[in-house]
Formats: structure tokens, C-alpha cells, sequence
């Protein structure tokens, strides 16, 4: 079977971003070494400070909760140290913010003790944090809280959500520093500005991700926020994350402004014209966060983008207006003349006042016309339309359901068979003397509604060729659902655990690879997504971590006992010698095999073999290329490795199919 190498892949992206021998984030400046034994003193201190705190206010919830705003300052100044990253040289240098900053964690923390948080009532700029259910980390947002925002009033007030462009250095120190001195660029009246951290420079994909919707539940339970007028904006890279944001969540949004930034990859990363070639696989993977491919779905959310003239990245404003074109839709691009890759002081103005009209109405959840693509169940929900299976993953799959009448409801659509309908009495009549009819394909089927006056849920089915009533999944069935469809990247953006072997494998060599690609995952989380990943050896995985986590499960059948648990029900045959993947057999002391399954143990989590996420440290390198580099599963070559954190040798790769399921070659 051919070898695909991804020795030539990563030197290519290398030579041409210029970063082969760049880290992401680079080193940082050195640190004085009486500046740092000063620094881990103050960093120690305000630990014992939090500890107490934690335990003083165990029985008081609603000041436990703000223990979070604490050790954001904590942190910022714990990972400068440890992962070496002060930056700042000038005034105030990136030492004496430091310093200022464990002097801010133990003035809050002196507050808590004392059972007052002042800079919960402060308007203007305050840095605040939440503790993520990824992996427990405490991560930092900021807020700009308007000066005519009533603390005791309860009118719900708009929301913007503003995405940070990219910076190698941006640290948590630059980011709490310069959001605590500088307010953004857009202003309106009587709006919270958000700005999540995204788990540093990610572009808001995959934690970046869920980080936005975590960020929004911690601001929706301190401030009063109205959930159907949030805007999300951004600028370079933030203008990325706003396309991704907008189109893969569109149903969310009341408005979109992204300025500059990228759409896709293949294009704006001109890979299609290097040798060689993306594998087939990755280049499939670029349907996940190509915002491109789901330019449809602005049809429900308005969006106004911004490009310099000059700018390069105008290409993806032009790019997403032609997808959208083809959609039969209309992008207000708004072109700064003369500008390189800044706004100028007109197009803001015009800008702000468009997303102000935009948002000044709230989002319909129950429009009587859904358009809504995707290529994969991550992405399944629209208002009042759930995709629950498709017939394909990765391929385009397209739904228009519309609401005739109070009576009838008319849907088309492609490469699915289960869907999910969420109706609202106030547009559906739920007069049960008459039934709703609904016809889906062509299908035709009557419903009868509920007597309660609620909203109600209809389930629709594709079986043999026909839509039916009832549920995608059958008793005893195992098939890809919403966050249980890989690939393995998938397993990061929810609650996970690194199950670490205690055990001897099959062979040294294997052993010692793993005890390398583990080690390496550990670090290229902290540095990448940064928090630090929950680590538990395979005798202390409990069954809260089975029901609640993701279980990343490193070593074989032989060294891991979560792995030896469930051996005879993996999808593959795997034992001291050998393991059989479809028709082919590999060497335990040669190759490896990788992959992303439902949990026997708990099927409504993942486990995933021997794979942190997969897209290397030089994809930092351009935030585009930040995509999945595996699929589902892979087989990987032992003695080839060379790289870390990147298997140089992948045998073979490829995806399970909707019933996890190895694909017939």
C-alpha cells in the first residue's frame, strides 16, 4: 500500500511561511533571574491565596464562582514563566505588568475573602475569566461594559462579540494588559463588548470555538445580555473567526462584520498549486471549517465586510461575495479606498450604523424559511431545523424547509435522512381536530400536533428510499450523530482526559513512542490551546471521567487497562503482535494504529488511540492551515517517526462511515 509522507508536506509549508525553525509562540525575552525568583515568589503566594479562597467559600456558591477572576492574573504571569514567554521590552515592560498583575489577583482575592467583588459592578474595561469544561482551565475574556449599563435595572441589553487579530506573542499578559487599557475599535451606544480570549491564536476553531460559546453563557449569567441580538465582528484573523463564526452558527447571530481575515484554505493558502499535494483526506477535511462551503447560510444571518483596497486579504470578502452570489445572495463589502489592512474612519462609521439596524431587531427563532448546508453533524442546527443523520459525511447536504401555512410545511433536501423539526404553536396550528401536513422529497405525511400549547419536536426519517415518522437511531444501532462523528479533532473541543498506560507494550519501540507523542501532546496543548490537559494514569480513569469525558486512551490493549477493557470491542482485531485494520495486517513493533470511536463504555463520548489534535506546531504558521491533518483513523509507521509532535510515515488514513464502519476499499 503506498505511503503518504508528511516529511515533504511539512517542509513545504515550512520553507514557504518561512517558519522552519520558528516555535508557536517563539521563546521570549530572558528573564532577570532575580526578576524571576521575585515573580515565582508573588506567583506562589497568590496560589496559597486562591487555595484558601477555595476553601473559605466552598459553601458559598455565588463568591466560589468568582474565584475565576482571580486566577486569570494568576495564570497570566504562571505560564510567562514556565513556557518562557515574556515579550515586551519597552514600557511598561511584560515584567513590571507582572508584577502589577499579582498585585490585581491578590486585591481581588482579598475582596472574596471579605465577601465583595467590586469589578463585578464596574462599568468600562474589566477582565474577567470562566473555568472551561474542556479541561478546567480557568480562561480570560474581557468586557466593556457601557457607563449607562443599570446593574439594578432588567432590560436585557445587545451584545458584540469581537474577535482579536493575530499575534504569535499574544500571551495571556498582552491580552489582559492591552484589554484593560485599550478599548476596541467599535463603539456603540448601550452595548457590552466582548472580547474572548479564543485560547490564544486559533482563529476560533476547534477550543477557540467552544471557548466563544462558553465566554457567552459566563457573560449571559453576570450581566444581562438579550441572546437574540449578539453581532459577532472581527478583524485579520478575526475577521476568520467572524466567516467561520457566522456561517457555520448562522442561525446565532443577529449580524456579522468581518473585516479581512481568510474564508477557506486551499486559495488563501495557495496549496493547490505546491508539490505535493494535500492528501485526499485533508483536503476533504477543508469542509469542516471553509467558510465558503456554507455561504448559504448567511441567508439568516446579514453580514457586512470590510476590506483595505491594498489588503491582501480583501481575497476573502471577494471569495465569500462569489459563494454567496451562487446562492443567490448579496454581500455588502464595504471597500476602504487607499487602505492596506487597517479601516479607515469612514468605513467604521458606516459599518457601526448598518449593524446597529441590523441588530436593533431581534432574531426571528421561527422564520417560516429555513436554507441551511453543511457538510458534517458538527454543524446541524438552524433555528427551528436539526439535521440528526446524514446519508454521507463531507459531502455538501442541503435542507429548505418552509412553513406554507399554519397547516403545511414544504422540505427539500440532499444527502440527509434525519431530521428534526422544533415548531412554535404561534406559527403551526395545534388544532387537533385537523393534522399537519408535511412533505419532505416529495414524501407526503400528516402529523398530528400536540394539545399543549408548547413548543413541540417532530422527528422525520429516511428509510428505504422514503421519509417516514420516528427517530434516525434504532435500538442497538451505532451511527454518527451531533458530536459523535469524528474526526479526531472532534475529541478536543469537549470535556477530555489523557489516559496514560501504566503497563509494558507490545515493544520498546512503541513504547517509546508513545511515551513521546504523549508528552508532546501535553505540551502542544498548553502552548496552542492554553490550559493544561487532565492527565490521569488508565487505574485512576473513574466512571464520572467515563460518563462526562473524552478519553484519550495512549499505549495498546497490552499497557492500558482502559484499552485492555474494551479490546474485544474495537472495530479493528489488536493484540502483543499484530493489529488488522480492514484487509490489512500491520507489525505491532513497526506502525501503530490511531483513530476516534465511539466510547464502548459510554457511546455518547469519544475515546480516541494514541493522538493529541492533529494539526501540527507549523501550521501556526498561517492560522488557514490549522485544519485536521488525520481523519477518523490512521495507521502510523514507528520507525519513520521522526518529528514529535507530526508522524512523519502515515500508511493509510481514511473515515469510518456512518455506522462506524471501516469503508469497503
Amino acid at each position: 500500500m503506498p505511503r503518504i509522507s508528511f516529511t515533504t508536506l511539512i517542509l513545504w509549508i515550512a520553507s514557504t511561511l518561512r517558519l522552519l525553525s520558528a516555535d508557536n509562540p517563539p521563546p521570549g525575552i530572558p528573564v532577570p533571574e532575580a526578576t524571576r525568583m521575585e515573580l515565582e515568589k508573588g506567583v506562589a503566594e497568590l496560589g496559597i491565596q486562591i487555595e484558601e479562597l477555595r476553601l473559605d467559600l466552598a459553601h458559598k456558591p455565588e463568591l466560589s464562582r468568582l474565584i475565576s477572576d482571580v486566577v486569570i492574573y494568576y495564570n497570566a504571569v504562571h505560564y510567562a514563566l514556565v513556557l518562557d514567554q515574556f515579550y515586551r521590552n519597552e514600557k511598561p515592560n511584560e515584567f513590571d505588568i507582572a508584577f502589577e498583575f499579582l498585585k490585581t489577583g491578590k486585591i481581588r482575592a482579598l475582596s472574596l475573602q471579605n465577601g465583595s467583588a467590586p469589578w463585578t459592578r464596574q462599568t468600562g474595561l474589566v477582565v474577567r475569566g470562566y473555568t472551561s469544561k474542556i479541561d478546567q482551565s480557568v480562561q480570560p475574556y474581557s468586557l466593556e461594559i457601557p457607563d449607562t449599563y443599570d446593574f439594578d435595572n432588567t432590560t436585557p441589553q445587545r451584545l458584540d462579540i469581537w474577535y482579536h487579530g493575530r499575534g504569535n506573542t499574544l500571551s495571556e499578559i498582552k491580552f489582559i494588559h492591552d484589554r484593560e487599557t485599550q478599548p476596541g475599535k467599535f463603539q456603540s451606544p448601550d452595548t457590552i463588548v466582548v472580547h474572548p480570549f479564543g485560547r490564544y491564536c486559533n482563529a476560533n476553531k476547534f477550543a477557540g470555538e467552544t471557548d466563544t460559546f462558553e465566554v457567552i453563557e459566563s457573560v449571559a449569567k453576570r450581566y444581562r445580555i438579550d441572546t437574540n441580538r449578539i453581532a459577532v465582528r472581527g478583524f485579520s484573523m478575526g475577521g476568520a473567526a467572524t466567516w467561520h463564526m457566522a456561517t457555520h452558527h448562522a442561525g446565532r447571530w443577529a449580524a456579522a462584520a468581518p473585516g479581512a481575515g481568510f474564508a477557506e484554505t486551499a486559495i488563501y493558502a495557495n496549496v493547490m498549486s505546491k508539490s505535493p499535494l494535500p492528501t485526499g483526506y485533508e483536503q476533504t477535511l477543508y469542509n469542516l471549517y471553509d467558510a465558503t462551503k456554507y455561504a448559504r447560510n448567511l441567508f439568516h444571518c446579514p453580514t457586512i465586510a470590510y476590506s483595505g483596497s491594498e489588503d491582501k486579504q480583501k481575497q476573502a470578502a471577494d471569495i465569500m461575495s462569489e459563494y454567496m452570489s451562487s446562492e443567490n445572495l448579496e454581500l455588502v463589502h464595504i471597500i476602504g479606498p487607499g487602505m492596506g489592512h487597517k479601516y479607515d474612519h469612514a468605513s467604521i462609521k458606516t459599518i457601526n450604523d448598518q449593524v446597529q439596524a441590523w441588530v436593533r431587531d431581534p432574531i426571528d427563532p421561527f422564520p417560516t424559511e429555513i436554507r441551511f448546508t453543511t457538510y458534517t453533524l458538527r454543524y446541524n442546527k438552524i433555528l427551528w431545523l436539526t439535521v440528526q443523520s446524514l446519508e454521507e459525511h463531507w459531502k455538501r447536504s442541503d435542507v429548505t424547509a418552509k412553513i406554507v401555512d399554519n397547516k403545511r410545511i414544504q422540505i427539500e433536501s440532499r444527502n440527509i435522512n434525519g431530521l428534526a423539526l422544533t415548531l412554535s404553536p404561534k406559527h403551526v396550528s395545534i388544532d387537533s381536530k385537523s393534522k399537519i401536513e408535511i412533505s419532505v422529497d416529495g414524501d407526503q405525511l400528516k402529523v398530528s400536533p400536540p394539545k399543549a400549547e408548547n413548543n413541540y419536536q417532530i422527528r422525520l426519517l429516511k428509510t428505504n428510499g422514503k421519509w417516514v415518522l420516528g427517530d434516525q437511531l434504532r435500538l442497538g444501532e451505532s451511527r454518527k450523530v451531533h458530536g459523535i462523528q469524528g474526526p479526531i479533532d472532534d475529541a478536543f473541543m469537549d470535556s477530555f482526559i489523557f489516559v496514560k498506560p501504566t503497563g509494558k507494550g507490545s515493544s520498546e519501540t512503541f513504547d517509546r513512542w508513545v511515551a513521546r507523542e504523549s508528552e508532546e501532546a501535553v505540551l502542544q496543548w498548553w502552548r496552542q490551546f492554553r490550559g493544561e490537559a487532565q492527565t490521569k494514569k488508565d487505574h485512576e480513569v473513574t466512571n464520572e471521567d467515563i460518563k462526562y469525558s473524552n478519553l484519550i486512551l495512549w499505549g495498546d490493549p497490552s499497557s492500558n487497562q482502559i484499552l485492555a477493557r474494551i479490546q474485544s470491542r474495537l472495530p479493528f482485531e489488536w493484540n502483543a503482535k499484530l493489529f488488522r485494520i480492514g484487509e490489512q495486517t500491520y507489525s505491532t513493533d513497526e506502525q501503530a494504529p490511531v483513530m476516534i470511536y465511539p466510547n464502548p463504555l459510554n457511546p455518547k463520548r469519544y475515546i480516541v488511540i494514541n493522538s493529541g489534535f492533529t494539526f501540527s506546531k507549523f501550521s501556526g504558521g498561517s492560522n488557514s492551515l490549522q485544519v485536521p491533518k488525520l481523519p477518523d483513523w490512521a495507521v502510523i509507521d514507528l520507525v519513520e517517526t521522526q518529528d514529535s509532535q507530526y508522524p512523519v510515515g502515515v500508511i493509510d488514513a481514511g473515515f469510518f462511515d456512518e455506522s462506524w464502519q471501516f469503508k469497503a476499499r
